[in-house]
């Protein structure tokens, strides 16, 4: 894929070409979800409520955005007929990929296509920051991103790609909430990953969608700064004031312990091919727009696994 995105010197991205789009509509899909919410809160920051639609299939999961003044329209990725109603009216959409693996691609080109009939000016897609496809230890993760990328580029509409890196957000899936006692058993090597918050994601996200000057860009949605597991066991060790230790397994022997400790097989088989990407280093890409976009350094991994472990302290 093509790493654009580049900026003028320091923040003048900020600062000049900075616009208020008050007149625009935006459109957040997976509204209901996490980086939905967040980047929609986000977003009232710079625009009026009456200015926001939001994207659920189950409109009680979205009463509380209800509440906030969004005005909440009911549609499903799989259901071309409810997306080309929501999408009407729509100049600005943020497409936030689909939770939902059962031909994820399928999914949001039919989204794209909607987008396009009813006459959708600006398309943001939330797609991934890794180094290549053909090599990638995760295809059922990455090949639906690069087909979605793919058919948007080519759709004719104008659009922009947030590659978002691995959110520091799924280190606590990997490892484990106990990680003080236990310590860290995760078959990762050395392989380094610049951990982002999903907070600093959705904020990039708002900052995009209410500037100016992102038309055919792609931006690579990362902290910048990499750390291994052994790096964030001594962050850990740091901030506890005790030794964490980390053990890197072969991926047998993680399969197997995790097997025998009950944990459920789909969970095994993700967080061990996560574990291979890491090894591989496939999300080192050393490229990072975030700091620009947000116009400040974005959340560190040892601050936000402060929050995470700590925030009693």
């Amino acid at each position: 894929m093509r790493r654009s995105g580049d900026f003028p010197s320091g923040y003048a991205f900020l600062m000049k070409g900075y616009k208020m789009y008050s007149s625009q509509t935006f459109l957040i899909t997976g509204a209901s979800g996490r980086l939905g919410k967040a980047t929609i809160d986000f977003l009232l920051k710079k625009v009026p409520s009456s200015k926001i639609a939001a994207l659920a299939r189950d409109k009680n999961k979205a009463e509380d955005l209800k509440a906030k003044g969004i005005d909440i329209r009911i549609g499903d990725y799989t259901d071309y007929v409810s997306m080309t109603n929501a999408f009407k009216g729509i100049d600005k959409l943020l497409l936030i990929s689909s939770s939902d693996m059962t031909d994820r691609a399928g999914q949001h080109i039919n989204a794209i296509n909607a987008a396009k009939e009813v006459g959708v000016k600006h398309i943001l897609y939330t797609s991934v920051d890794i180094k290549s496809l053909p090599d990638s230890a995760i295809p059922m993760i990455i090949e639906d991103h690069y087909k979605t990328v793919n058919h948007l580029v080519n759709s004719g509409l104008t659009y922009t790609l947030l590659n978002h890196n691995l959110y520091a957000d799924v280190l606590p899936m990997f490892i484990g909430e106990k990680v003080l006692e236990t310590g860290i058993f995760f078959p990762a090597g050395k392989g380094k990953v610049p951990f982002t918050t999903r907070m600093d994601m959705a904020e990039a996200a708002a900052n995009v969608l209410t500037s100016n000057g992102h038309e055919s860009k792609e931006y690579a949605i990362s902290s910048g700064v990499a750390y291994s597991m052994d790096d964030v066991a001594g962050l850990l060790s740091e901030l506890s004031g005790k030794k964490v230790r980390y053990t890197d397994p072969s991926k047998e022997v993680y399969v197997d312990t995790l097997t025998k400790a009950g944990v459920p097989e789909a969970y095994i088989g993700m967080n061990s091919s996560f574990a291979e990407a890491i090894k591989l280093n496939e999300f080192d890409t050393q490229t990072a727009s975030l700091e620009n976009l947000l116009g400040r350094k974005p959340t560190s991994l040892k601050e936000y696994l402060k929050s995470v472990y700590f925030s009693n302290n």
